[in-house]
């Protein structure tokens, strides 16, 4: 059974810095593309942030560049993303995904596999 655990979430100031974690299980991860999404209040799921499987290729919003960074540990079947200049806007409950094979799409559809989520709050 694929698991996807999502962790590092919270309550943080305008300018703060939060770390996500995601442990994956039951799944070989090292086969699997990786990817983050959110979703704000009132608004529809929406893609942040994609890694492939050996850390090689990475894809971000527009919004995001610059100031998130998506990394992997292929030894601890680990994803992560650092979120650093936070602003009230990256406020959303935060996803991540996995995906067998090679692409990094940007479509939630193509995702084979969620975690719960982790909410994300930035105060102004």
């Amino acid at each position: 059974q694929v698991q996807l655990v999502e962790s590092g979430g919270g309550l943080v100031q305008a300018g703060g810095s939060l770390r996500l974690s995601c442990a994956a299980s039951g799944l070989t991860f090292s086969s699997y593309a990786m990817g983050w999404f959110r979703r704000a209040p009132g608004k529809d799921r929406e893609f942040v942030a994609a890694i492939n499987w050996s850390g090689g290729y990475i894809y971000y919003t527009d919004s995001v560049k610059g100031r998130f960074t998506i990394s992997r540990d292929n030894a601890n079947n680990t994803v992560y993303l650092q979120m650093n200049s936070l602003k009230p806007e990256d406020t959303a409950v935060y996803y991540c995904a996995a995906r067998r094979g090679v692409l990094l799409p940007t479509e939630r559809g193509r995702y084979d596999y969620w975690g719960q989520g982790t909410q994300v709050t930035v105060s102004s």
